[in-house]
């Protein structure tokens, strides 16, 4: 059973990021034809990059990429917010809604069949100037992948009485982002910033403007934009150039070419000043100051790119605040990146109840004098470094890779990710300190404050009991496309994943390695197995968040700055604590290795930083307990948890007031052992010399005394019991539902758990939950079904997001629809659908290095063999629906889940 705990690191949570996400299906066309090539390969572009512009004007990309027997294909419509018609913003957005409701030759239950078959791993975002649909799937099915995506090009459903059933999800999207003080934030910068532009709105759209949209505003949306000469098709992973080309002309050569409008010139006005204050649910008070900084077509955007970065350097002075003590977390950063201009703001958090004038002031004072003095040229050739090493890590995830030349091409119009990574390398310190003067002296800023609005405690609530008697309904199956059919018509086990080195060093520290030559990178990540519910001495509650804070102080031999210094000169980026990790070029990775171990052994836990750190993390734990997304939590874990358990210890400000340093460094010696610690390596680099270097570092770290306690006792089952957690900046009510299983993660029934859970949630609108509340009654944007298990303990959740009118309606589905899977085998063709998607989503699991490191290290912490997908993947293949209904009908208990709602009292 997982808790969520009080921790709230010091780091800002805003999510500054203007591009509107939804997930999203296409269709397919069925005419083939074939096109002839049109243009010739870029002189810039390696080996692995194959181009061709066909005669319609549509322009492909092919990048190989070996990583894995994984590809991502990605089409890029060069229109997104910014081409939306004056008084109707968020057409765009709509229009990529649409898409998977039904395009031509396809029905949304086809489409969102074939996406499930295919592993599920597929989306679409809107963002001002282009909005983007991919799919990561097999590299076997690559065809199916592109027929399906061709069908945006040949047509769109855009009937009136499918917007009418997409229009409720669509606005339930919009009000899940009103619900988010920083999404306001953003989005009031957006106005002042670039006030009479197309800029000035996003592309999320807004409730009224949904309400007057017809399905004839979304057609003429298509037919003025959706043409192939105004379109970028993008194709990453382990294929074979010459045969998907082909592939590509004959599905998508045969859509006629159409010109497009050419988009109306603007003029940007002066910025006018403006200070507002916003309401939040934020634990901190937020403030900012907004700045217009060069837009993607500037000579200047690589040069502010570079002083973004500077201004946010943990050796700057802005980042100095915080171990100063007077900000809990500062950043320099750039949002809303348009052709013709950038938003770029300086962001300060400080305590919930105090007032961020001083600290507004004081980071206005920092970067006037940057502006006025210029910035340091060590941390310009720092943040140079760490561009191009962070460019040098893309090609280590195929579906990122994807997105980095889509972004390029379809967002930045640039010709290749590798053009931006030459833009920053000609940056000079001369460029980046006029850009600094230029775009951050005497001019209109634009200052905002988010101030947290209390939320008061939880009440108990009505569970249930206003939603209409349902009955189940038998699901219809979904015949499929001749094209579609045949080749995800059979159940394939996934490629055998190559297994890595595995071994125990002899002070216990066990270490993983997987070579993979993909770049000349390598990435380490690891874990101290702890569980600080269970070893933290009483009346010490917060002694782990205060030592995980000091870990940011340098080391016994290295103070802060020179730590920081050694790591931006090889380039490199590190984290220490229970949770650690490096990225760094391979050339470097000793060097690295030996950097994190000093961190990671040896932190300097200066006497002077303790009181700074111990004030900063009881300032941040007051203003959790108050906030309504920790007060919901808490809700949930005494909902679900008996009396006394030890996942209800609660920290305070005045728990941890109350510590000594001699308490954090008696804890780190007891809780920090090398026999409860596991590395995992992947990159460029092998075995033997992965353990050289570790050993090396990490070797003489010992262990004394007992093992520490990690894993919680088994609990009871949990009571059905209702509350509500009041926010007042929600707009839609934020339900869960949940309950506790008498089961661990090795109990018999996980695998058909959460094989039955792919059917209720695993394949969007092909599952039951997101079928039926969303595509047929409009009630959720999305909902969530989610079976966790520790060793010890099991959680069943539902999670969805709707109008206060609709939660007991919705949750009448929900309990319908799992109610169903106790009494009722699911169908052959349900069955056959999760199986094809949770197989074929164990094999995209390995389509980025990260994604393989962080598996290898959770399966090894949590007892289970490492090559435990393959053995997985049988055991899936091999379940039948009866065996399904039975793990449910154990396991699950509808009548005692608890609900949980955060927001307006549902009606």
């Amino acid at each position: 059973m997982f808790v969520l705990k009080a921790r709230t690191p010091l780091v800002l949570a805003a999510v500054l990021s203007v591009a509107v996400s939804s997930p999203l299906f296409t269709s397919a066309q069925k005419k083939p034809a074939v096109a002839k090539r049109a243009t010739a390969k870029t002189l810039a572009d390696g080996p692995n990059v194959t181009r061709e512009t066909l005669p319609n004007g549509m322009r492909v990309v092919i990048v190989k990429n070996r990583l894995a027997p994984v590809a991502t294909v990605e089409l890029n419509i060069l229109a997104g917010g910014n081409q939306t018609p004056v008084g109707f913003p968020g057409t765009a957005h709509a229009l990529e809604h649409m898409a998977f409701r039904g395009c031509t030759g396809m029905t949304a239950d086809q489409t969102a069949a074939i996406y499930a078959r295919l592993g599920g791993d597929n989306n679409a975002d809107t963002q001002g100037n282009v909005t983007q649909f991919y799919a990561t799937v097999p590299s076997t099915d690559v065809e199916v992948a592109l027929r399906a995506e061709a069908a945006c090009m040949v047509g769109v459903d855009n009937a009136d009485h499918e917007w009418e059933q997409e229009r409720g999800a669509i606005t339930q999207e919009v009000q899940r982002d009103l619900s988010s003080p920083t999404y306001k934030l953003i989005s009031r910068l957006n106005e002042g910033m670039f006030a009479g532009t197309p800029y000035a709105h996003d592309a999320l759209g807004t409730k009224e403007s949904f309400e007057k949209t017809t399905g004839a505003d979304l057609r003429a949306f298509y037919d003025k934009w959706y043409a192939p000469s105004n379109a970028v098709l993008v194709i990453v992973g382990d294929v074979d150039p010459a045969q998907t080309m082909t592939q590509v002309r004959e599905f998508f050569g045969p859509v006629k070419r159409r010109e497009v409008p050419k988009e109306t010139a603007f003029t940007l006005s002066p910025v006018k000043t403006e200070t507002f204050t916003l309401d939040s649910n934020l634990p901190y008070t937020l403030a900012v100051i907004g700045y217009r900084l060069p837009g993607t077509e500037s000579k200047d955007y690589a040069a502010a790119q570079v002083l973004a970065d500077v201004l946010s350097s943990q050796r700057g002075d802005l980042y100095a605040m915080v171990p100063a003590g007077k900000a809990l977390g500062t950043q320099f950063g750039m949002a809303g990146s348009y052709p013709k201009a950038s938003l770029g703001f300086g962001m300060v958090a400080v305590a919930s109840e105090a007032d961020a004038k001083p600290a507004l002031d004081e980071m206005r004072t920092i970067l006037n004098r940057y502006a006025q003095n210029g910035v340091p040229a060590d941390l310009v050739d720092a943040a140079k470094r760490s561009e191009i090493t962070e460019d040098a890590f893309g090609a280590n995830s195929i579906p990122g890779l994807a997105q980095q030349w889509s972004q390029a091409l379809g967002a930045d119009r640039k010709n290749s990710p590798a053009e931006a990574t030459e833009a920053i390398k000609r940056v000079t310190v001369a460029d980046v300190n006029r850009v600094a003067k230029q775009y951050l002296l005497h001019v209109n800023t634009m200052t905002a404050t988010l101030k947290p609005v209390a939320s008061g405690a939880p009440t108990a609530g009505k569970g249930f009991g206003g939603g209409e008697k349902l009955t189940s309904t038998p699901t219809k199956e979904v015949a499929l496309p001749d094209w579609a059919a045949k080749p995800l018509a059979e159940l394939r086990l996934p490629h055998p994943m190559t297994l890595p080195s595995d071994e125990k060093l002899p002070n216990g520290l066990r270490l993983i390695v997987r070579t993979d030559h993909t770049s000349p990178t390598v990435t380490l990540t690891g874990s101290v197995q702890h569980n600080e519910d269970l070893d933290t001495p009483k009346g010490k509650e917060g002694v782990a968040d205060v030592l995980e804070e000091l870990y940011g102080y340098g080391t016994t031999s290295l103070d802060r700055i020179a730590f920081q210094k050694e790591l931006d000169d090889i380039g490199a980026t590190e984290d220490a604590g229970f949770s650690f990790g490096l990225k760094v070029l391979k050339e470097n990775f000793a060097r690295g290795v030996e950097l994190l171990a000093d961190n990671q052994l040896h932190p300097a836990l200066p006497a002077e930083a303790f009181p700074v750190v111990q004030k900063q993390t009881a300032e941040l734990t007051a203003g959790n307990l108050t906030s309504p997304g920790y007060r919901t939590r808490r809700a949930l874990s005494e909902a679900l948890l008996p009396k006394n358990d030890p996942s209800l210890r609660e920290q305070t400000p005045q728990t941890i007031t109350a510590l000594k340093l001699d308490d954090v460094k008696n804890y780190m010696k007891s809780a920090m052992r090398p026999d409860l610690t596991t590395i995992v390596v992947v990159g460029d680099i092998t075995p033997a010399e992965a353990r050289a270097q570790v050993e090396k570092a990490f070797g003489a770290w010992t262990a004394t005394g007992p093992k520490p306690q990690v894993d919680l006792p088994p609990v009871p089952p949990n009571k059905p019991t209702a509350a509500i957690v009041g926010d007042p900046e929600a707009v839609q009510d934020s339900v869960t539902l949940a309950h506790g299983l008498q089961m661990n993660r090795f109990s018999p029934d996980y695998y058909p758990m959460q094989l039955g859970t792919y059917v209720l949630g695993g394949g969007f609108y092909a599952s039951r939950l997101y079928h039926d509340l969303r595509q047929v009654a409009g009630y959720v944007y999305t909902v969530d079904v989610n079976l966790r298990a520790t060793r010890t303990r099991a959680t069943y959740t539902v999670d969805y997001g709707c109008e206060p009118v609709n939660v007991s309606k919705a949750r009448a589905l929900v309990e319908r629809d799992l109610q169903s899977m106790k009494t009722t085998p699911v169908t052959p063709g349900e069955l056959t659908l999760a199986k094809s998607l949770i197989l074929r989503q164990l094999q995209l699991s390995e389509s980025s290095q990260a994604s393989v490191a962080s598996a290898l290290l959770a399966r090894a912490q949590m007892g289970l063999p490492l090559n435990e997908s393959d053995n997985a993947a049988k055991t899936y293949l091999g379940l039948t629906a009866e065996e399904v209904q039975a793990s449910f009908a154990r396991n699950l208990r509808v009548e005692d889940m608890v609900q949980v709602v955060r927001g307006p009292a549902p009606q």
